[in-house]
């Protein structure tokens, strides 16, 4: 089956070839067909399937090779990463084609967007909250609205972004075409569903449960200790064979440390979170996809634009919330039939967590692995060759190197932290020392929680050398502070 097959204009089908884009999928296959002809669809397969260009392409051909300036059609996404991505696909598609698409989201500026929609722009990707903002200024109308498409209509319901849906369904006229695209199907999207669309068709691209045992995908759990996460990351990243990695973090903070100690050990990683303004967060998600950085570190919600089919790697850093979390972290590898690992740690705090997960997904893991850096079966498990540090042979030294006392006979693979006079190889407990070292500026946050914690330090370096004491000591422990949001 082609694109041309399904009755895509040619000039679409040939602007698709350019990258390689030949053969649907089958949630193309099934969505198309029925997307040409006009009818409303929920369509609902795992992410990774190719649903954009499912809804993508009736869109532009129901719109015509030279459309009339003004807004014709509406794609509604939940995140910024998401519309970049969406429109950048729907651009390649109409390459060819005198149809111009806007990206219109928040934490960018209006006068660009405004100049693309006066220039008059047929085709609009945004956000709920920018979308709203400019209609309310009447700096976008959607009165004019043919063809309106919901994308990944269930995170949006996790953002709280339905009543801005309604609003904007309120705007558009009751005649359109409507598509709604999700993962999953609960039950205020089917409210939402019924309420807004034409007897809408309802098509699963594949069985519902075929995500929880993806067959190109590896999953391997790990109950891991937070002073040692960093180190077995970076073994992991020296695997056979691995690629671009996706590493998801609980906070942004953690992925802000993360990416600096990746950094810091020879590795070419970018960050994508909330604490970054909108121009870092997509340079570095350009960066990520055109391969000049082959590691990312991501939350969940800067994580929805990721569409990288060169994906070989992902790895929880902490446990995701739920089942459903899971499967979209997972989901980013394995995409467009390639293979994938996902590696996820699980804390010891966190087991209850896992056992949900477990349970929901029917993964056959209930006691994750007790695993440390130096464990054999991390080595095996993923490849690894023996004898690999946590370090890249040629990075730069450690800012502070000390050699760490043997904790429990595990070894860490870098020397441990530590200040003038002083080392930090590990608690009493038998866990492994923290490994890698931080700048300045991060260790003196760190310092400065523990004080809010109960602490009196003052200055940074005294801060460091009484920090260090309290962690030796089993009262303090830095590495397994609490996360912040």
């Amino acid at each position: 089956m082609t694109f041309a097959e399904l009755n895509i204009d040619q000039d679409m089908v040939d602007a698709l070839a350019t990258k390689g884009i030949i053969e649907p999928f089958p949630i193309q296959t099934q969505t198309i067909p029925m997307g040409l002809a006009g009818q409303d669809i929920i369509g609902q397969a795992k992410t990774g399937t190719g649903k954009t260009l499912g809804f993508g392409l009736p869109l532009l051909q129901s719109l015509g090779f030279d459309p009339e300036p003004g807004v014709k059609a509406l794609v509604v996404v939940p995140t910024r990463e998401l519309c970049v991505q969406v429109a950048e696909d729907l651009v390649l598609a109409a390459s060819n084609r005198n149809t111009k698409i806007a990206a219109i989201y928040g934490g960018k500026a209006y006068e660009g967007q405004v100049e693309e929609l006066k220039a008059g722009a047929q085709v609009v990707v945004g956000t709920p909250g920018r979308l709203l903002d400019l209609a309310s200024q009447r700096l976008l109308s959607l009165k004019d609205v043919k063809v309106m498409v919901l994308d990944e209509a269930d995170k949006m319901l996790d953002l709280g972004f339905l009543s801005d849906i309604e609003k904007l369904f309120a705007q558009t006229s009751p005649t359109r075409h409507t598509m709604l695209f999700s993962a999953t199907m609960p039950g205020p999207i089917v409210a939402l569903a019924r309420r807004f669309m034409n007897r809408p068709i309802h098509i699963r691209a594949t069985d519902p449960d075929e995500g929880l045992t993806q067959a190109n995908i590896k999953h391997v759990v790990y109950r891991a200790h937070n002073l040692d996460k960093d180190e077995v990351i970076a073994r992991i990243l020296q695997a056979e064979g691995r690629g671009k990695t996706v590493v998801f973090t609980r906070t942004k903070r953690a992925a802000a440390k993360l990416v600096e100690e990746l950094n810091d050990r020879g590795f070419n990683a970018a960050a994508v979170h909330g604490d970054l303004n909108q121009e870092q967060r997509e340079r570095a998600m350009a960066a990520f996809k055109a391969g000049k950085k082959d590691i990312l570190i991501a939350t969940d919600v800067a994580a929805r634009g990721i569409d990288v089919n060169d994906v070989t790697h992902v790895i929880n850093h902490t446990i995701p919330d739920d089942h459903d979390t899971y499967l979209h972290r997972a989901g980013r590898t394995g995409r467009a039939g390639k293979t994938g690992i996902a590696v996820t740690f699980v804390d010891w705090d966190d087991m209850h967590k896992w056992s949900l997960i477990n349970r929901a997904l029917e993964m056959g893991i209930p006691e994750p692995t007790e695993t440390y850096s130096s464990s054999p079966h991390l080595f095996e498990d993923l490849d690894i060759p023996v004898g690999t540090k946590g370090r890249l042979p040629g990075a730069p030294p450690a800012r502070a190197r000390e050699a760490a006392p043997s904790s429990a006979g595990r070894d860490s693979g870098r020397p441990a932290r530590g200040s003038s006079g002083s080392s930090s190889g590990g608690d009493r407990g038998g866990r492994p020392p923290r490994t890698g070292d931080r700048p300045p500026r991060a260790t003196t946050d760190v310092v400065r929680e523990s004080s809010e914690g109960g602490g009196t330090h003052d200055g940074a370096a005294p801060s460091r050398r009484r920090r260090t004491r309290t962690h030796r000591g089993g009262a303090s422990n830095p590495g397994n502070s609490t996360p912040q949001p």
